[in-house]
């Protein structure tokens, strides 16, 4: 008859397991203080960087870009806090506050032709066309990350994507399935009809006039009647033409 460990044997199974639990904390603290090491390490490299190509951070759009990215790999946000360190060394505290303002003044300039729904590019345009020649280059990147500083001050802005546009909503609200889809079906030539719309979705005329008008309502579409057909065109000049530009 084959016998058991014994109670030796269970002690000095526990005894090892006890040790294997140990040396495992010991690796895993010593792993953790080395990666902390490392981090802190890179942090002040990061610094460094940072004060040595400040003006390239700042006069260039792809190289912020690129700079923000490597922030964020580490944890590190150069825009939170206007007070910080990364806002000394490289003024972009102020940078994409002033950028704001001037994404604020570019949506309220095109509101009354858009609805308040406008395409990220054309902001961009818009937005470099009120900083000057002069001023440093915007990239939509810049942009973008100026209008999420803005949403800690509420007033509805937002970014969208509508048909693998990207779209900025500068009033509040909320653009439903049925009304992104009727702004996507419009497409390159900015402007759909019912019928159109109707087919082009498989809807009801009904559901398709009843999305259009609420669009109408909201600003975001103009009513054109003077087509030969005598069929209503319902135009988006967050699609593009003068309506965009105009800010």
């Amino acid at each position: 008859m084959r016998r058991g460990p014994g109670i030796a044997g269970l002690q000095h199974a526990v005894r090892q397991k006890e040790q294997f639990k140990a040396a495992g904390e010991e690796v895993k603290k010593n792993t953790l203080q080395a990666l902390q090491e490392q981090l802190v390490a890179f942090r002040s490299s990061l610094e460094e960087f940072a004060r040595r190509h400040r003006s390239e951070v700042r006069s260039d759009p792809v190289f912020r870009a690129q700079f923000h990215a490597m922030c964020a790999s580490v944890g590190v946000d150069p825009l939170s806090s206007s007070k910080s360190l990364w806002a000394s060394a490289l003024g972009l505290g102020d940078y994409y506050y002033e950028l704001g303002v001037q994404v604020v003044e570019a949506c309220l300039a095109s509101r009354s032709l858009n609805g308040g729904l406008m395409e990220l590019g054309a902001l961009q345009r818009a937005v470099a066309r009120r900083r000057g020649t002069s001023a440093e280059p915007v990239s939509q990147d810049d942009v973008v990350r100026a209008i999420k500083k803005l949403r800690v001050l509420g007033g509805g802005f937002e970014l969208l994507s509508i048909g693998g546009r990207s779209f900025v909503r500068s009033v509040p609200g909320e653009l439903n399935t049925d009304k992104n889809t009727a702004i996507e079906a419009a497409g390159s030539r900015g402007f759909t009809s019912v019928p159109e719309l109707s087919v082009a979705k498989g809807w009801p005329q009904g559901r398709a006039e009843s999305v259009l008008q609420a669009l109408t309502l909201e600003g975001l579409a103009w009513v054109d009647d003077g087509a030969p057909d005598r069929v209503r065109l319902y135009w988006f000049p967050c699609l593009g033409g003068a309506a965009q530009e105009a800010a």
